[in-house]
């Protein structure tokens, strides 16, 4: 599946290095535009208007990218280089997986922190923990029936929506305060199930044979991957015994996200600089911002125990209608970015 879909890495070496190494990444993959007619402009056509810049992708990730990129070029114009290697990787599937940044970091050596700039609720935010994902696809085949013997079929789309009604009460279970792990206490909802994709049916007046919908589950701090989608095999088993679905049968499958959360160091080296750096780029100060999402972020943290600093520009309607990024705060995390990279790899002439 990843055939004419390649991760891109420029990698900068220093005449001596002097510094701390350091990666900054960003993912290039997009989610699908939704209803195109529904945008003010095209999706794939971008547009500036009031500050932003309106088109899928342009708040996530594009303008973090652009940032990084942007920052290094900023430090050459000024004759300097960084005095340490740095890494700029644009990935793959960070919106289904996450395999294209564990690509990079199983094929890369190990840089001493990682900088991503994905967006976030304003520029000010900064990633302190995310949640784990899983998605799941449940697929129910009943039996048809011509409307008229209703009672001999068993209906598959209503079948569906049985199981899924069992996964809104289980969201409900996880969002309950004592199992909200303290990472995330300054969030209403933090643990959210999605109904992404339903496709079924045949035809209006025939009793659908097929059903398929397709589910994100959020996984809080202190559980695991692994014990959400046990959590999700006892759901859809329970949910099968119910009278509505006597006759059918119903496959679950795993495919995409199977994310452990995380918890990011805050009082890492390059956090701390961050911080800094952004107080003096604009007199403000990052704010902490535990996600009711995912970044590529977990990976450097799980499995390398690499200290990540992740915050970018202000993105608003990620995934929706009229998707946009605030150009002045592109202007601000480009410098923020460009002055952490100065002090922790040092510079030197080019």
């Amino acid at each position: 599946p990843y055939e004419g879909r390649d991760n891109v890495v420029a990698v900068h070496q220093p005449k001596q290095r002097k510094g701390r190494s350091l990666a900054l990444q960003g993912h290039v993959d997009v989610v699908p535009e939704g209803a195109a007619d529904m945008w003010v402009t095209p999706p794939y056509e971008p547009d500036i208007r009031n500050g932003r810049m309106y088109g899928r992708g342009a708040g996530d990730m594009k303008a973090g990218i652009v940032s990084y990129c942007m920052a290094f070029k900023a430090m050459r114009l000024a004759g300097l280089q960084p005095a340490a290697e740095v890494q700029m990787q644009s990935v793959i599937e960070e919106e289904c997986t996450g395999n294209g940044a564990l690509a990079c970091m199983l094929a890369l050596p190990k840089t001493d922190a990682v900088i991503i700039p994905e967006p976030g609720p304003g520029m000010d935010a900064l990633y302190t923990a995310e949640v784990g994902v899983v998605w799941a696809w449940v697929t129910v085949s009943g039996r048809p029936a011509h409307v008229r013997d209703m009672q001999s079929g068993v209906n598959a789309i209503e079948a569906a929506n049985i199981i899924a009604a069992a996964f809104k009460d289980y969201e409900r279970e996880m969002n309950r305060a004592e199992r909200i792990h303290p990472a995330f206490r300054g969030l209403n909802h933090p643990v959210n199930v999605n109904f992404g994709t339903i496709e079924g049916g045949e035809w209006n007046s025939s009793v659908p044979t097929r059903a398929r919908i397709g589910m994100r589950v959020g996984v809080m701090m202190g559980y695991t991957a692994a014990q959400t989608k046990a959590d999700i095999e006892r759901l859809v088993a329970e949910a099968a015994k119910h009278e509505r679905l006597r006759g059918a049968q119903v496959k679950l499958e795993f495919k995409g996200f199977m994310a452990d959360p995380c918890v990011f160091d805050t009082d890492a080296a390059i956090v701390q600089l961050a911080r800094r750096s952004y107080a003096e780029v604009t007199g403000g100060s990052l704010r902490d911002y535990p996600a009711p999402g995912l970044t590529d972020g977990r990976h450097f943290v799980l499995y390398q125990d690499t200290p990540v600093a992740c915050f970018g520009p202000d993105a608003q309607d990620i995934h929706g209608i009229d998707e946009s990024v605030g150009l002045e705060s592109m202007h601000g995390i480009t410098r923020t970015i460009a002055l952490t990279m100065a002090e922790w790899c040092g510079v030197e002439r080019i």
